[in-house]
């Protein structure tokens, strides 16, 4: 991995330690440039989950991803760097969810183990230590819950669409990932398939776009921005996100498709 290439990618300049501080820059630095997406899904390109490909697509190609994209080239970024890094396999809590949602997420060793997640989309803005309590990081709070034998839970900040998932801090198995990223890209009733998602962080906040709804989270009144025309989707992709994907112009029409059921007419004050 041209581990230099990665760095240039997020706008790391620093001197690369292996410590906490670093640690904290490297995870915001990833979120705030490589947007957690799912393009390729909905355009039936199948993704693999080989951080070697992640790498062309996340860097050479300037993509984003979704979490078996992300968190794998994160984590073989901070190998390379020499950081201890565990690859360990969740699920992802979401109540009568009808397919089983599963989820890549990293545990750092710095001489105490670390949660890192850049691939959750509205999740954490870096690393919190693994251990009971609250975690504050900003304005959004987060928590941790030991459910016993390496086993845990992570609640996420209360004003979320994920709340929580469950993680094991053993390492994950590299063909149960591929088997899970692989079942939930073809299952017709997957969240993935169903649903166009893309979203960054910002100094100032996030900027989601839902379907054909383009929301800045930047202060307590979102801007929220209903997209008209398949130029506006692909404009808003590439100014917001910094996509530039030709292809994803075909995807229009499903995407006014499923606004109706994303969004629907009780609904349609808040985003028109």
């Amino acid at each position: 991995m041209d581990v230099c290439a990665y760095l240039d990618r997020i706008g790391f300049t620093e001197d690369p330690r292996i410590d906490l501080p670093t640690l904290r820059i490297l995870h915001q630095r990833h979120l705030r440039t490589i947007p957690y997406e799912n393009l390729d899904i909905q355009l039936g390109r199948f993704v693999p989950t080989d951080p070697d490909l992640a790498f062309r697509k996340l860097v050479t190609d300037r993509r984003g991803g979704w979490c078996y994209e992300m968190n794998g080239l994160f984590g073989a970024a901070l190998t390379a760097l020499g950081f201890d890094v565990t690859l360990v396999h969740a699920s992802i809590e979401q109540g009568a969810a009808s397919v089983q949602l599963s989820h890549l997420a990293l545990v750092v060793d710095i001489g105490q183990p670390y949660l890192l997640d850049v691939g959750f989309g509205d999740g954490l803005l870096g690393p919190i230590p693994i251990r009971e309590g609250i975690h504050r990081q900003g304005e959004r709070q987060f928590g941790l819950e030991a459910l016993g034998q390496g086993v845990w839970r992570f609640i996420n900040h209360p004003s979320s669409r994920v709340r929580s998932f469950t993680f094991s801090v053993a390492p994950a198995d590299p063909q149960i990932i591929a088997n899970d990223s692989a079942r939930l890209q073809k299952a017709a009733n997957s969240p993935y398939v169903q649903n166009l998602v893309c979203q960054r962080h910002t100094a100032h906040g996030v900027s989601v776009l839902l379907g054909r709804v383009l929301c800045s989270l930047r202060s307590e009144t979102p801007e929220v921005t209903f997209l008209q025309s398949a130029e506006a989707f692909t404009r808003a992709l590439e100014t917001e996100f910094g996509i530039v994907l030709p292809a994803a112009s075909g995807l229009w029409a499903t995407v006014c498709e499923r606004h109706e059921v994303l969004f629907p007419a009780s609904q349609a004050t808040l985003i028109r």
